[in-house]
């Protein structure tokens, strides 16, 4: 097995002890929540993502900020004045500008460390879509893919990662700019979940919506049923603090292919802080084209 590091930040969602196991790290990121700024520097318990999502329920106002430079030269130096490569997965340029930091401070740490080599891969996705592409860089790291390999095999296999998920509230997508206020308002009296997807180009984009949560959910696994790849069996199925929603999708992906590998997991603050309490995703390899 080759010998460097894997980072990914603290928008990934995969599973903990998966991360624990390969050494995965993680870029912290900050959010606030109520007022109050906190810093989500590794993969949060169950316990205390309900607390967040609680505190969003009863009115917490929730915002994120951009990783600057300096946090990711403080992440990643101690690994290169090791000697060793590392790979980074980052959160999708669509939806922050922080791989802009990044790629400045790999500029600088090169200059610094110039014995090694920082690759940082735009992951073009966000949440589980990071952790399936995480779990992939493992397994290329595995089979004895060097550090350059295993970035240029990612950089591949982003554009295959589909994200199809739902909100319960508009209201955290207007505050985002991802509907209008009059859409937020008229869509909460009248029960409209908006279906949305990661598109090619990394960013969000509503592309149907459903009346009522059956319907939305019908709709969320035909989407998934028909731009799936029959060939990869890997789903992440990512929820804020909506276990039962993602049951159900969990159901459905096994009624479709009783070989689907699953991975449940609640969504962290932040991505939670735009989407609100109540989503549910499913993410998968598949073709972008085809959820549109």
């Amino acid at each position: 097995m080759q010998d460097y590091a894997i980072f990914v930040d603290a928008s990934a969602d995969l599973d903990p002890r998966f991360a624990r196991e390969n050494d995965i790290r993680m870029v912290s990121m900050s959010y606030t929540l109520g007022g109050e700024n906190r810093e989500c520097s590794e993969l949060e318990s169950e316990d205390a993502l309900k607390r967040f999502y609680d505190g969003q329920r009863h009115g917490d106002l929730t915002h994120t900020s951009q990783v600057s430079p300096q946090q990711y030269m403080d992440a990643f130096a101690p690994v290169l004045a090791e000697g060793r490569d590392l790979l980074y997965i980052s959160l999708s340029g669509g939806l922050t500008n922080s791989h802009d930091s990044v790629r400045f401070a790999a500029e600088e740490l090169r200059e610094r460390y110039p014995d090694a080599s920082v690759f940082a891969v735009d992951s073009l996705s966000a949440t589980g879509g990071i952790g399936l592409l995480a779990e992939r860089a493992v397994e290329n790291r595995v089979k004895g893919l060097s550090v350059e390999e295993n970035a240029k095999d990612i950089e591949a296999a982003r554009h295959r990662v589909c994200h199809l998920f739902m909100v319960e509230d508009l209201m955290y997508l207007k505050r985002g700019g991802r509907v209008s206020a009059a859409t937020a308002v008229v869509g909460t009296a009248l029960s409209i979940k908006p279906i949305l997807v990661i598109d090619q180009d990394g960013a969000l984009r509503v592309v149907s919506k459903q009346r009522g949560r059956k319907h939305a959910l019908s709709e969320l696994i035909s989407r998934f049923e028909r731009s799936r790849d029959a060939d990869a069996h890997r789903v992440s199925l990512i929820h804020a603090d909506a276990p039962e929603l993602a049951s159900q999708l969990e159901s459905e992906a096994l009624r479709l292919d009783p070989r689907t590998a699953t991975t449940r997991g609640m969504l962290s603050p932040i991505i939670g802080a735009h989407t609100g309490p109540g989503m549910a995703a499913i993410i998968f390899f598949g073709n972008r084209d085809k959820i549109m």
